[in-house]
């Protein structure tokens, strides 16, 4: 099995979770809708995590909030 490029994969996470969001933010978190756009999103990042991927690559660390 190939996995697809870095980049694609960034961009499958950032898009699955923007859309989960949304789902939320419309519906709320109990909707079956959101919660599979939770779950597709939440599988997304786990593949990118997998194929050597950092978290703070899909999650942009802000310095504003940041205690360093």
């Amino acid at each position: 099995m190939t996995v697809p490029d870095i980049p694609s994969l960034i961009s499958a996470a950032r898009a699955a979770q923007h859309h989960a969001a949304r789902a939320a933010l419309a519906r709320g978190l109990r909707h079956p809708i959101t919660r599979t756009l939770l779950a597709a999103a939440a599988m997304a990042a786990a593949t990118a995590y997998q194929a050597g991927h950092r978290v703070h690559d899909i999650h942009h660390h802000d310095r504003r909030f940041s205690d360093e």
